[in-house]
């Protein structure tokens, strides 16, 4: 079946490792224009590279985007690079650490919602005037999370609710013309997962085990059916399915892409 991405201009938030630098990666064999964001300037180049190495065409621009200077800059660079046009906008950065409620104060709040929600605010105020346009699609990363909250993280879940919300009112409001969906990822393994602070090395401390053993029980827990983390790979996919001419009668919906670990019904 024909995806109708080839030579679409795509901005992928959080491009440089894990879930969007998966994403890109899918994009680009589909044909698309990829345009890639995210603070980690040697990831950027490294799946630049990549898309580069398939022929396909890819160009970065570093931004912290936790900060409204940074998504501004970030995504004007960009645009700019791509003769003022998008045709479909991947909001994925985000971050999280495994922490109770009492060990968020104010400022780690305000950390996580600038970074997981409002820089998703911020580049959806950039692409809309080019979307309201021309048409497009709006893809937000969510989690399992937002719909079935865990004792931990709070922060994190909270930001990824605050995403599905948006992304229902934002396909009401810009119905005909663009698209907007989420997809809510379960447990992807993913730097976002391994690195240094990563939710595995706070999953230990917060379950006082060592961290590969902290994910394996923690998973026991959420009685995962498929029993195993998913890969970005997985994501991406569902992600390219949605901005794809294939899913051109869906709007207003959440995707999950998360082993069968949200147990409603609706």
């Amino acid at each position: 079946m024909e995806s109708g991405l080839s030579g679409k201009k795509v901005i992928i938030t959080g491009a440089a490792n894990g879930i969007g630098r998966a994403t890109a990666l899918a994009f680009a064999k589909e044909g698309a224009i990829v345009g890639l964001l995210d603070i980690d300037a040697k990831g950027l180049d490294e799946v630049a590279g990549r898309v580069r190495q398939h022929d396909g065409a890819a160009i970065t621009a570093e931004a912290d985007l936790s900060t409204a200077n940074g998504v501004d800059g970030g995504m004007s660079e960009l645009l700019e690079a791509l003769d003022g046009h998008v045709d479909i906008l991947v909001n994925n950065v985000g971050a999280g650490a495994v922490r109770s409620f009492d060990d968020v104060d104010d400022d780690a709040w305000q950390s996580t919602l600038s970074l997981n929600f409002m820089s998703y605010v911020r580049a959806i105020r950039k692409a809309l005037p080019i979307l309201r346009e021309n048409g497009g699609v709006i893809i937000n990363n969510a989690s399992d999370l937002a719909r079935q909250p865990e004792p931990v993280p709070v922060d994190y879940s909270v930001s990824k609710a605050a995403i599905l919300a948006l992304t229902k009112a934002l396909a009401r409001a810009e119905a005909p013309k663009i698209r907007v969906n989420a997809v809510a990822p379960g447990p992807i393994w993913s730097p976002f997962w391994d690195k240094p602070g990563g939710f595995a090395e706070t999953m230990g401390k917060y379950h006082k085990m060592e961290p590969h053993a902290a994910v394996e029980h923690e998973m026991k827990l959420r009685q995962l059916p498929l029993q195993r983390l998913g890969t970005p790979e997985e994501v991406a996919n569902v992600v390219v399915f949605l901005a794809s001419d294939l899913a051109s009668y869906v709007t207003s919906s959440v995707w999950g892409v998360d082993g069968g670990s949200v147990r409603s019904i609706v």
